[in-house]
Parts: structure tokens; C-alpha cells; sequence
């Protein structure tokens, strides 16, 4: 029976259209199973808590977006972020990118009565 001596273990997330990946490879003289399930194990907590991140995150980027002049300042971070390839974006990144989109999808679809709507 062969020996493992390296092995790759990748956990791979998505939420809210948002991808997050943990990578971690393992070497040694003799890799157990167990170590690479402990390995496993460690990559879903990190994914995990990536994930956890960017919901906070964008839970308080949402909140940018109600007032004018933090939408606007928020507009100016995103489109530096787009600058910078998408793989590079941090948890923080991605929040206030689809903060920003979420916002501007709602805000298509906003069916209250506007005042100065002509009545029928």
C-alpha cells in the first residue's frame, strides 16, 4: 500500500452570487486520512466565516445606500473596485459591490406612490 505524502484539499461557497474559495495543501510522510479531513474541516470553517464577513458587510453597505451622500461615496468606492480584477476583490469588496447592485435593482422596481404623480 502507497503512502500519501501531499494532498490538495479546496472548499468552494457561494452566496448571494458571490463565490468564496479556501485552499490548503498538506505535505508529510505519511498523510492519514483524518489529516485530510482535519485539513477539510479548516477550509469550511474559514469559507464559513468568509461568508459570515460578507454578510455583515453588506448588511452595513445596505444601510449606505439610504442616505444620498454615502450612496454617492459608495458609487466612487465601487467603481474603483471594478478597476481591480475580480479575484482581487476582498469580502469587503464584494459587499459593497452587491450592495450597490441590490440597491439599484430595488430602486428599478420601486412601486410607492410618488407626490407628484398625476392622480387617476
Amino acid at each position: 500500500m502507497s503512502k500519501t505524502t501531499a494532498a490538495t484539499v479546496k472548499v468552494m461557497l457561494s452566496h448571494n452570487y458571490c463565490h468564496f474559495e479556501v485552499s490548503k495543501q498538506i505535505e508529510g510522510d505519511d498523510i492519514s486520512q483524518q489529516d485530510i479531513d482535519a485539513a477539510r474541516k479548516d477550509c469550511q470553517r474559514l469559507a464559513d466565516r468568509a461568508v459570515e464577513q460578507y454578510k455583515r458587510a453588506k448588511d452595513y453597505e445596505a444601510k449606505r445606500t439610504y442616505n444620498n451622500n454615502e450612496r454617492l461615496n459608495m458609487e466612487r468606492e465601487v467603481a474603483l473596485i471594478r478597476q481591480k480584477p475580480e479575484e482581487q476583490w476582498t469580502v469587503f469588496d464584494k459587499a459593497k459591490v452587491k450592495a450597490l447592485e441590490d440597491y439599484r435593482y430595488e430602486s428599478l422596481y420601486n412601486y410607492e406612490d410618488d407626490p407628484h404623480d398625476p392622480p387617476f
